[in-house]
């Protein structure tokens, strides 16, 4: 078993954020990343508003970097992902596939995934004009048209994405109104090629052997070559369910210093209550949380819920 101060699970901006933040303040850290360091912000053409790269950073080239700092930094990166947390004494241990790591204190930042319609076609056209990377395969679908579900920021700027290729793309909203900030709402309104559909919903995705069409519930049917969906975030904290309590999102419960109610554990990122989903946020929350950390296993003290 190998020992730590402090383990990170987690290998997102969040949690290798954390990770190079421990290890600059002095203390051993282990973390795991998952067999892919970077999880679905790899697909990202652009991660906005991260200090250093004010016109955007693509999520492919952020997240190695970030990896890389923290390797330099002393990190001991583990590949895998961690499947349980448990309590040993004072102390914590996270088990992975094939590793375990006891350590006095655990930052969690095991970030999100993208949401799934759960719609008949969804899981029979993946790969073959269902897709959740218009930066991977938006190139493919020159000149034809496609559609984007979700009116989140996401969604808009994988909609944006898709403009530079498609004919035209259908962005279908169930509600009233785009969710995105104001920012990505111009930039939408200013695109030509996208057309809004708010208040409708998507019943099913068919096709030929590839996606055809996309029926929507009020029985009508839009006709596309791929369908495009971000509509919303799952936080990856199944493996913590029943040590670590959670909001009805699924989201773990943290005070303002990122404690959460079980000694020693901390929660970061995307994956914890109340946090905005923005790229620049789960940074913060990861140096944040290394900060607290640091403050614990020096002075052991715990705030009460």
């Amino acid at each position: 078993m190998t020992e730590a101060d402090i383990v990170v699970v987690g290998g997102g901006i969040a949690g290798l954020a954390a990770a190079r933040e421990v290890a600059g303040l002095g203390r051993r850290c282990v973390t795991f990343t998952g067999p892919q360091p970077g999880g679905h912000l790899l697909s990202i053409n652009a991660v906005q508003d991260m200090p250093d790269h004010p016109d955007g950073v693509p999520g492919y080239d952020l997240c190695p970097m970030m990896l890389g700092d923290a390797m330099d930094a002393g990190v001991d990166c583990l590949t895998e992902d961690a499947l349980g947390l448990e309590a040993d004494g004072d102390a914590w241990i996270v088990r992975g596939s094939s590793s375990q790591v006891r350590a006095a204190g655990v930052i969690l930042a095991p970030g999100s995934r993208l949401k799934r319609l759960d719609v008949p076609g969804e899981a029979d056209f993946e790969g073959r004009g269902v897709s959740q990377c218009a930066s991977c395969d938006g190139p493919m679908l020159r000149a034809k048209p496609v559609a984007v579900v979700g009116g989140g920021d996401a969604a808009c700027q994988e909609a944006l994405t898709l403009a530079e290729s498609a004919s035209e793309v259908h962005m279908l909203v169930r509600g009233s109104a785009l969710r995105a900030r104001p920012a990505w709402r111009a930039r939408i309104a200013a695109e030509p090629k996208i057309r809004l559909r708010f208040g409708v919903r998507v019943a099913a995705i068919a096709g030929d052997g590839a996606v055809r069409e996309v029926r929507l519930a009020d029985g009508s049917a839009l006709a596309v070559d791929a369908v495009f969906i971000f509509v919303g975030l799952d936080p990856n904290t199944g493996f913590v369910r029943d040590l670590v309590p959670l909001d009805a999102a699924g989201r773990m419960i943290v005070d303002a210093g990122l404690h959460t109610p079980r000694r020693g554990v901390f929660g970061a990122g995307d994956a914890r209550s109340g946090s905005s989903g923005q790229a620049a946020e789960a940074l913060a929350d990861g140096r944040a949380a290394a900060r607290s950390a640091q403050r614990f296993l020096g002075q052991r003290d715990w705030p009460a819920f």
